[in-house]
């Protein structure tokens, strides 16, 4: 029987070094909007960043006290709810991105990785477009047409 699936890494630390250390990683993260750390720490500290984003996209006061319980600086907090939160307020889960990279570290050979926000400025590999922004897109463009079509619109040359 496999038993306990659901457990995440324990990283080869203390579960209250483990959350300090994620807790640095993700406001670091929030801040440069990528980083680069070893492979099983990305993939652990992928849930908490798409955690704490969902946080920022309810755009309450509960939500910041929420994202404040993870994230170590105020400024963080700040850009997580008025950048972060609205950017990714049509996107359905999926707002970071963990990239291997080809070579281990030179010190111990532990595999590297990147990890990063998608549909951010200056990323690596663009993101798809979430499904509800490309529904708005179409919606938009097929009633821009009607209103053309109909007269209603005009244009000064």
């Amino acid at each position: 029987m496999r038993k306990r699936l659901a457990q995440f890494r324990k990283l080869g630390r203390t579960p209250k070094h483990k959350w300090a250390m994620l807790r640095n990683m993700v406001t670091s993260l929030i801040k440069h909007e990528r980083i680069e750390t070893t492979l099983p720490k990305a993939k652990e500290l992928r849930h908490l960043a798409d955690k704490v984003v969902g946080y920022a996209k309810r755009g309450n006061l509960y939500g910041k006290q929420l994202a404040e319980q993870v994230v170590r600086e105020k400024p963080m907090v700040t850009k997580l709810m008025e950048v972060l939160g609205p950017r990714y307020a049509d996107r359905d889960g999926g707002y970071t991105r963990v990239m291997k990279l080809s070579r281990p570290r030179r010190g111990d050979n532990a595999p590297m990785a990147v990890i990063e926000y998608v549909d951010r400025p200056g990323e690596i590999r663009a993101a798809r477009v979430p499904e509800k922004r490309k529904q708005r897109y179409f919606n938009n463009l097929v009633k821009s047409t009607a209103l053309f079509n109909s007269g209603r619109l005009y244009y000064d040359d």
